[in-house]
């Protein structure tokens, strides 16, 4: 035998003991791959989540944050409402005094734009969440049922919600 053919001979054996140790190791690299490979899918898993709930928590924020900008408008404008009440009065008393007139259709172009509306009452039929009643009349009972005749005091719908109910003189039927 050739000097080269013992070296190939020596290597094939060599090969198969290596194969036989080979088939251990490449079990405990298998079994370390698939650990490997579940650890990543929990910390990926885990991390997806963390992902979501950051994304959760930040809509919830933005929600927040326009439900406060939302409530402190609200309250700026029921704090502004007394004085347009009293402008009210004074372009009733005064209805030739042109500047109140312009400042009262000022005020409420600003306060409309702010989703201000004023609730429209005389000759509709009587709403306990639209109305609060300060004075009934007694007409008779023709068809039951309670009819506004007139408006003590303004109410106004903020945004499509009751911001404050109007005062109300009502006629019951």
């Amino acid at each position: 035998m050739s000097e080269e053919e013992k070296n190939k001979e020596e290597q094939a054996e060599g090969m198969v003991y290596e194969s036989e140790e080979d088939d251990s190791e490449k079990e405990k690299l298998k079994k370390k791959l698939s650990d490997c490979r579940k650890e990543k899918e929990e910390y990926l898993a885990g991390w997806q989540r963390s992902q979501a709930d950051f994304i959760n928590y930040r809509r919830r924020q933005e929600e927040q944050a326009g439900e406060w900008a939302k409530l402190a408008g609200e309250k700026a404008i029921k704090n502004i409402l007394p004085f347009l009440d009293s402008l009210d009065a004074a372009v009733a008393v005064h209805p030739e005094d042109k500047g109140l007139v312009t400042l009262k259709k000022q005020l409420l172009g600003i306060l409309k734009n702010q989703g201000l509306e004023e609730i429209e009452v005389i000759g509709k039929p009587f709403d306990p969440e639209l109305h609060e009643v300060i004075e009934c009349e007694d007409k008779g009972s023709e068809h039951g049922g309670e009819i506004v005749s007139g408006e003590i005091q303004k109410g106004y719908f903020l945004n499509g919600k009751v911001l404050r109910a109007a005062k109300v003189k009502v006629i019951k039927k």
